[in-house]
């Protein structure tokens, strides 16, 4: 049985929100011990609490500051190459997530334009109540299926491999 997802919000409880950060401290050590032996990466963590008088240091203190040593003797480029801090990476979430907006508007629209062909060619439609952009959206999609029957003909009939037109960016 799987845990329930767990509710990101500060605990009032007292005990029960040290208990918690025991546990989790206690997997993160786990965690960052076993990313060392089974990937052979140096690590180190340092834990602040409001529970101890000093921070908790894993390896020790001296395998900590070789780990933070090795790192500050690499060049600043190197130093932040992978580093994002919460608003550069809300900054690339939102850029993936429109780059999937617009290619599934993108995708949508190329298949509303099929169905409107198919409409338009069964009959059940009439291309006389289209505005300009879905009669030029109908048009696109008619020269890019010719095309395609074009090339898939000419491959039947000279055995020539044909690639496949796109449809990206024809449609607005």
């Amino acid at each position: 049985m799987t845990r329930s997802r767990v509710k990101l919000e500060f605990m009032v409880n007292d005990s029960a929100r040290k208990a918690t950060f025991k546990k989790r401290k206690k997997g993160l050590l786990k965690k960052i011990e076993e990313l060392t032996t089974l990937c052979g990466v140096d690590a180190c963590a340092i834990i602040c609490s409001p529970y101890d008088a000093k921070p908790e240091v894993w390896p020790n203190s001296t395998g900590a500051r070789r780990v933070l040593s090795r790192f500050n003797n690499l060049s600043e480029e190197d130093q932040g190459k992978k580093m994002l801090d919460q608003e550069s990476y809300l900054r690339q979430r939102v850029s993936k997530a429109s780059q999937q907006l617009v290619k599934m508007k993108r995708d949508t629209k190329e298949k509303e334009v099929r169905n409107l062909m198919f409409d338009v060619l069964n009959g059940e439609r009439s291309v006389d109540g289209l505005d300009l952009n879905d009669t030029k959206n109908l048009c696109v999609m008619a020269d890019v299926t010719l095309d395609l029957i074009t090339k898939a003909k000419a491959k039947l009939l000279n055995g020539n491999e044909a690639s496949s037109p796109s449809f990206e960016g024809g449609f607005e």
